[in-house]
């Protein structure tokens, strides 16, 4: 049964309608997984069996009479700042800690009307606002590979849970990375998609029972999973307005084999040192689908600042997250703005400046935006691709220090800032373009490392395409195979 718990979610469905297992079967070994896994990974954080084999009974009956879903027994675990009906809904905070939705956030309900069976959250960091999973909730979720390191996050539980097989899909978000850092971090597949493509209706942040109608600037939700076919599938169904009667229609993807991919590669910047090993599996990644046919140029880049545009990028995620902050907090941070001069760009100082985002840094958000998206928009099109890190370093050890500005990680070890993990991950958030991370190598350690690759806006499929590519060419990356 281990075998087909490692599988991804494409070949357990295929098992399940073959009926060589059952919905019933496959959930109850999903269980005795995660008994004998979470203990010490503490990736689930809430479940409901009773609920999961109710909803495995639905799905061999929907099986025999004929009418099984998409996603028919697929057990499913969802991110802990979505609405799942009779789950909490915490983020990770206290303040939400008794916050019970009596209905699915939007993207949940179209997982479960396809079949899933929705049986547990996965845990974040408080206010889903760090890039390692812990809170005074829940605890810390450790990675699968190593328990002194952290699996990323926010989305790190999802991404555990998916790595050690304790769940077969998990729904994410992004925003600094939130989904390809811990996907990166664990080895599996992750796909920010392109902004507002998938309703965040139900998502906390905002504060429970602010259920926006387009999704807040920048933030968007995804599916992490062991496949990038798996994210394929789960795209389809989570896509689409908030009114959609059926699946999205998702632009086709403009090359389908490695013969004719147009794919530039940008694996390190002065501005954002990347670890050597993190750097060559970008390297790795564009050499096997040179290999393969495709048009690969390693001097090719969008005609942009990077500094510029992380500052502009910086001020914005700050501000949004400042606005979901108690207002103690964020008139501390708004406070803190006088003591930095209005264009420095320390970390600390765009956190400050972004908390008190002043018209004339707006102005300059919005005017980077604008020749930040045209600059992509001119690359793309003479690309199909961007190949970049998805962060400068693999995971972390855990570093529960209070002040996160002062928090370091190691690249190539130099000491470099905590919040330089989002540089990386800024241009397609920015910008909202689709971005997925795939597992690319092992490093000499044992840690997972992966690459980014960005399309064009609409162009998710592309990228997932090409990762589904690096997927075969490049097997022994992937969890749980690289896992004990």
């Amino acid at each position: 049964m281990i075998g087909l718990l490692a599988a991804d979610g494409t070949a357990q469905l295929a098992a399940l309608r073959a009926r060589t297992i059952s919905a019933h079967e496959l959930f109850a070994a999903t269980l005795a997984r995660l008994d004998a896994l979470n203990p010490s990974l503490n990736a689930l954080i809430e479940v409901d069996r009773e609920a999961g084999f109710r909803a495995a009974a639905a799905s061999d009956a929907r099986f025999a009479a004929g009418t099984a879903g998409l996603l028919e027994g697929l057990p499913v675990s969802i991110k802990d700042c979505f609405d799942v009906a009779g789950f909490g809904n915490r983020a990770g905070a206290g303040a939400y800690a008794d916050h019970r939705p009596s209905e699915d956030a939007i993207a949940v309900a179209r997982l479960r009307a396809a079949g899933a069976v929705i049986f547990g959250k996965s845990n974040v960091p408080a206010f889903a606002g760090d890039f390692q999973t812990y809170n005074r909730l829940f605890g810390t979720t450790n990675a699968p590979f190593d328990l002194a390191r952290s699996p990323g996050g926010s989305s790190g539980g999802a991404a555990c849970a998916i790595a050690s097989a304790m769940s077969t899909l998990e729904l994410g978000s992004d925003i600094g990375g939130s989904i390809r850092w811990p996907a990166h971090c664990c080895g599996i597949y992750g796909l920010k998609p392109t902004w507002d493509l998938v309703p965040t209706f139900g998502h906390v942040p905002p504060a429970p029972g602010m259920r926006l109608r387009q999704s807040a600037d920048m933030v968007v939700a995804g599916p992490l999973a062991r496949s990038a076919r798996d994210l394929a599938l789960a795209l389809k169904l989570v896509a689409g307005p908030l009114n959609a009667a059926g699946p999205a229609f998702l632009s086709p993807p403009r090359c389908s084999s490695p013969k004719g991919l147009r794919i530039a590669v940008w694996p390190d910047d002065a501005f954002s040192p990347v670890e050597a090993t993190v750097r060559d599996g970008v390297v790795l990644a564009a050499r096997a689908l040179a290999q393969a046919g495709a048009d690969v140029d390693d001097h090719a880049r969008p005609a942009l600042d990077f500094a510029g545009l992380y500052e502009a990028y910086a001020l914005l995620l700050h501000a949004i997250t400042a606005s979901g902050l108690p207002e103690a907090a964020r008139n501390r941070l708004i406070a803190m703005a006088d003591n930095f001069g209005p264009g420095e760009r320390s970390h600390a100082a765009l956190q400050a400046r972004g908390a008190r985002l002043n018209a004339a840094d707006y102005a300059l958000v919005q005017s980077r935006r604008k020749a930040a998206k045209a600059a992509f928009a001119a690359f793309f099109e003479n690309w199909d691709a961007l190949l970049l890190p998805p962060a400068p370093c693999t995971a972390i050890p855990h570093d529960h220090s209070p002040d996160m500005m002062a928090r370091t990680i190691s690249v190539n070890g130099s000491v470099r800032p905590y919040f330089d993990i989002t540089h990386w991950a800024s241009f397609a958030t920015f910008c909202g373009l689709p971005a997925c991370s795939a597992p690319v190598t092992m490093t000499p350690e044992g840690r997972p490392s992966g690459v980014q690759i960005i399309c064009a806006a609409g162009q998710d499929r592309q990228a997932l395409v090409i990762a589904a590519m690096l997927g075969e060419m490049l097997p022994s990356a992937q969890a749980p195979a690289s896992l004990p």
